[in-house]
């Protein structure tokens, strides 16, 4: 893949551009290949290549150079995250699994130029597909991710992309490295009852068949709500996903529970004993990750696994990255394999039927909580 040549961007003395219909077309295009280019070799570095291929296989960002290239400086965090990424792939398939293929593609938001930076965001979709799925096994695991990318020009014109921020409140793509986890002071509400346990992440798991006709709640209807509303949000409920909302995978957990029979409890929204959600209100347990474990715990209506490859098809796993005992991320199940692997759906970043195996290859360190409904 080699860059267009119409870059220059579009300023005068004293003069910056700073809104996006006034960016020169082609200069937004090459933006997004670039962009597009990046996000391929990351996926491309979890695909098992067919034998004698995995060296030859060429990266695509190696083909922009002049106009529109990776600075020095995210050239070498590029090969870092493909060598973190080939590293995970490794790990996958020591726990038996591996993609056969994988297609990614990136969708230019917005562009702005002030002087020589330019700020771009993109919206980035990925699939990957299972390789030897049997049955009813899923076929494909995906995601879209949205990324904010930084470019700087010189004096002749010339872009150089700087940077990359991932701006979803979260970092489990499959296809994104993991960011350093900062430990963060505990405090009196992060400490608050119940303690969930933390479950093994050790495979084979011991046999703990879940009961689907006994608790009055529709697993089905759990997993076909995630199924549907994974990458996009129900207008009847708000969408937290971003930095400054702190996430909307409670949020999205919750809805999915309702859906299958979890019925409301009003009250205080601040107590964690109550739980409710709608359009308009919600209480910290439907859209907090730790109230969530809180009120789940303390009503009973889930109960502590001891292993993560134990969960079950509506079931709820959570996690704390950086061990602060401050719980981060919630998911839900939304197949379990024959060969007793669970699959999890999420939002931020929203992700479809990604396998325990590739969260925990790529999370090794993290604890985990797993929850049965």
């Amino acid at each position: 893949m080699v860059a267009g040549v119409a870059l220059l961007p579009n300023w005068s003395a004293g003069a910056a551009v700073t809104d996006d219909p006034t960016v020169d077309p082609a200069t937004k295009a090459t933006f997004q290949r670039l962009a597009d280019a990046v996000f391929t070799d990351r996926t491309n570095a979890l695909v098992d290549a067919k034998s004698g291929q995995e060296e030859g296989r060429r990266q695509l960002t190696s083909g922009f150079s002049g106009k529109v290239r990776l600075s020095g400086t995210q050239s070498h965090e590029q090969d870092s995250a493909l060598s973190e990424l080939r590293g995970r792939k490794s790990r996958l398939a020591k726990l038996g699994e591996k993609y056969s293929a994988g297609t990614t593609s990136v969708k230019l938001d917005a562009t702005q130029v002030k002087g020589r930076r330019a700020t771009v965001d993109v919206t980035e979709t990925t699939t990957l597909t299972y390789a030897k799925t049997k049955g009813t096994e899923p076929k494909t695991t995906g995601f879209q991710a949205h990324h904010e990318l930084t470019f700087k020009a010189d004096r002749h014109g010339d872009w150089q992309l700087t940077g990359i921020r991932d701006t979803d409140d979260g970092y489990l793509a499959v296809n994104q490295v993991a960011k350093p986890a900062v430990a963060a002071p505990q405090t009196a509400a992060d400490a608050g009852p119940p303690e969930a346990p933390r479950s093994a992440t050790s495979w084979p798991a011991p046999a703990k068949p879940k009961n689907f006709s006994g608790t009055g709640y529709d697993y089905k209807a759990m997993a076909a709500y995630a199924q549907k509303y994974w990458n996009h949000y129900n207008p009847d409920y708000p969408n937290f996903n971003g930095e400054a909302d702190g996430g909307d995978c409670t949020n999205f957990v919750s809805q999915s529970l309702k859906a299958g029979g979890w019925k409301h409890v009003p009250g205080d929204g601040t107590d964690f004993h109550k739980w409710f959600g709608n359009s308009e209100i919600q209480s910290d347990s439907f859209v907090g990750v730790n109230e969530f474990s809180w009120f789940a715990l303390s009503s009973k209506r889930v109960t502590s696994l001891a292993n993560v490859y134990q969960l079950d098809v509506g079931d709820v796993l959570q996690m704390d990255f950086n061990k602060d005992g401050s719980k981060d991320h919630s998911m839900i199940v939304t197949y379990r394999s024959p060969q007793g692997v669970p699959y999890v759906t999420y939002h931020s970043t929203n992700t479809y039927n990604r396998s325990v195996a590739s969260i925990i290859a790529s999370y090794p360190n993290a604890a985990y909580y797993a929850y049965r409904t």
